[in-house]
């Protein structure tokens, strides 16, 4: 019986192939043909007209290396090609952006934070332009060939299609942020939940790598978690982030800006936490801020480290429900709490431990985010994937 492959299907198997074969090359780079064509387990046929196509648009080059129990001249290998390819990272966050540009290897070029607010005449996308373009007006001379802007935010998104549904920060109502800018200047946009991009760059590059079950729990001022399950994003073409942050724990708790009453972000968010601490405190002298609550607890004041410990609780209960469907091979947190991580990750793990299946619960384990919560490297790591995946360098090798 015959099968109709449809031209679909094998621009999708092009893409994968090639996407496969470039990741191939920057994480084993220089790396032979021969070598490249058993760890992808393609034929060396395939991998001869991957690597040429990609010398060829120049986002591959060959390079010479000493090959190891062999006498003679040096092995031809593979290698990326980074040089000249850049793109712009933009961070958004309440109150301050940050605009990066890297190149494709995701080295840091140059980075500027800004304060960020929208004027009551001006609209958010107007506000976004001109930051973009005043970046590039102070560093147009670092400038080389940009290829793709990759932008993060802490909303409700639609990484497909690149629109900004709402925001607890702006006023932004299905804002089409990534058409806008696409028409504007031609360049793929690639937009992401700034937790699930911040998931996305710990299992490449940080805490999470080689790790294909992940779930991260982020508590800040904002809750949330980005959930990977056999090394793809959960939820990667909706809304994209696992949204723990408003589940109701408190039938009778505070108002929630979602709309809800008790959700676990007016729990155990940073700010709430601030503020449990500071009406149970006497050191009325000075700001509180997360650093002194952390330092507090590490001298082992009772009033800290009962906070800490009942917002450990709080995570832990959502936890065991997470591990008991998912199954995870590591938790990340990713928190400003991480500095008193020896009284917090108990916490955690004694509830997960009594709530979840012990075959589970028992197999994972609890670590820090490499990263914190700052700069543009979670949308660096969305142009990552996007070459990893061949969605970016297709568009790259048609010009």
């Amino acid at each position: 019986m015959s099968v109709d492959i449809q031209p679909s299907h094998i621009d999708q198997i092009k893409q994968t192939n090639i996407g496969l074969v470039y990741r191939l090359i920057d994480q084993y780079g220089p790396i032979s043909r021969i070598a490249l064509s058993k760890k992808a387990q393609l034929a060396p046929a395939s991998i001869t007209k991957i690597t040429r196509e990609l010398i060829d648009a120049h986002l591959v080059k060959e390079t010479e290396f000493p090959d190891l129990g062999f006498r003679g001249r040096p092995a031809v290998g593979l290698k990326v090609d980074s040089e000249g390819w850049q793109f712009l990272c933009i961070r958004i966050d309440e109150g301050h952006i940050v605009i990066g540009l890297r190149d494709l290897s995701s080295n840091l070029v140059v980075e500027k934070q800004s304060v960020f607010s929208v004027p009551q005449n001006c609209s958010f996308l107007d506000c976004v332009v001109n930051e973009i373009d005043n970046f590039f007006l102070c560093h147009q001379f670092s400038l080389e060939r940009l290829t793709a802007i990759s932008i993060t935010i802490n909303a409700i998104v639609d990484p497909v299609n690149g629109i900004i549904h709402s925001s607890p920060y702006y006023d932004i109502h299905d804002l089409p942020l990534g058409k806008f800018l696409h028409q504007r200047t031609g360049l793929p946009i690639f937009l992401q939940h700034g937790i699930a991009a911040w998931t996305i760059a710990e299992s490449l590059y940080g805490a999470g790598k080689n790790y294909q079950n992940l779930i991260q729990i982020v508590i800040d001022d904002n809750v949330g978690a980005g959930i990977m399950t056999a090394g793809q994003m959960l939820h990667a073409g909706n809304h994209s982030v696992v949204e723990i942050g408003h589940i109701q724990i408190e039938s009778n708790g505070e108002h929630c800006y979602c709309g809800n009453i008790g959700c676990l972000e007016t729990v155990v968010g940073i700010k709430k936490i601030l503020q449990k601490f500071h009406s149970q405190t006497e050191r009325q002298s000075g700001t509180l801020t997360i650093d002194s609550l952390c330092q507090a607890a590490i001298e082992g004041d009772p009033r800290a480290t009962e906070i800490v410990c009942d917002a450990g609780e709080r995570i832990g209960r959502i936890m065991a429900i997470m591990v008991n469907i998912f199954n995870p091979e590591r938790i990340l947190i990713g928190s400003p709490l991480n500095s008193i991580k020896h009284i917090l990750y108990p916490a955690i793990q004694q509830h997960i431990a009594q709530r979840s299946l012990p075959g589970y619960s028992q197999q994972v384990d609890i670590m820090a985010t490499q990263f914190d919560n700052t700069g543009t490297l979670p949308a660096a790591a969305l142009i990552k994937q996007a070459l990893y995946n061949g969605e970016l360098l297709l568009e790259l090798m048609q010009g």
